[in-house]
């Protein structure tokens, strides 16, 4: 399972604060804890600093690489802030994300073309957010399609289907993880992410809810995740999950968090 750590994202008051007022200490120190407790990229997002995002964003960039031995998830639709982010990068980062709306699908394309990043590719068109598999098929189907033509590698490709609040319509919870299915079936190679508290909107024991969904779309394939790493449940819940679902051979991850002490909240 491969883990973002959502939690730099200025959309957050807290990081919207630090950002703007340079706190590097407390930039790094979310950075650290993420990267400590599981996280295998680092997202970094400056998105509500309209003028100032390129700057902002190679900022973090900076910032986080100098603290964690990981690459970053660089967290924007614009072009000029994801260049800007890209020169100072160590290593291959993951591009989150390009979409089939066309305006930001031929922003970011010739970015991501013939090179070795990753990407996340949202089920979303210019039509909106799809509610039924058949509608996130053919939008991923033409979104795989047009990368792996432009040399993007489909092993770089992380499908994102959208999650959508359960409260709204019941049936969105199980259209997502049916097209998680199906994607992972029909496109081999590729990968299939979320952001998935989006389920729980509007609802009462939500990190309980953002658990128990977790579960079942990892057990219909789904093998990565922008979350929140300091959420122990959470974390616990994934590795679990990813032995029950036949992911982890002779549980050797499983084994190794409780040895690293994962399962001690439970007391």
């Amino acid at each position: 399972m491969l883990i973002v750590g959502e939690l730099i994202n200025a959309s957050r008051k807290a990081i919207g604060e630090a950002i703007k007022a340079q706190d590097v200490e407390y930039i790094q120190k979310v950075a650290k804890d993420e990267f400590e407790a599981g996280a295998n990229y680092i997202d970094v997002n400056a998105g509500i600093f309209v003028g100032k995002e390129p700057e902002y964003l190679q900022w973090l960039v900076k910032l986080v690489q100098e603290v964690v031995d990981c690459p970053c998830c660089l967290d924007s639709p614009d072009p000029k802030a994801i260049e800007a982010a890209l020169s100072v990068h160590k290593g291959t980062p993951m591009i989150n994300s390009i979409s089939l709306e066309k305006e930001r699908y031929d922003a970011l394309l010739p970015v991501i073309a013939g090179t070795d990043l990753k990407v996340v590719a949202l089920c979303m068109s210019d039509d909106g957010m799809p509610e039924t598999m058949d509608a996130r098929l053919k939008i991923a189907e033409k979104l795989i399609g047009g990368l792996v033509k432009n040399n993007v590698p489909i092993e770089n490709i992380y499908v994102d289907p959208l999650v959508q609040p359960l409260s709204v319509n019941s049936s969105f919870a199980v259209e997502f993880i049916n097209s998680v299915e199906a994607i992972m079936t029909q496109f081999k190679g590729v990968h299939t992410m979320c952001g998935l508290s989006n389920i729980s909107y509007g609802l009462p024991v939500r990190k309980f809810m953002n658990q128990a969904f977790a579960i079942m779309a990892i057990a219909k394939g789904l093998d990565g995740l922008i979350i929140n790493p300091l959420d122990k449940m959470m974390m616990a819940s994934l590795v679990t999950a990813e032995a029950l679902a036949g992911r982890d051979n002779f549980c050797v991850n499983y084994l190794k968090a409780f040895r690293n002490k994962q399962f001690d909240f439970l007391g």
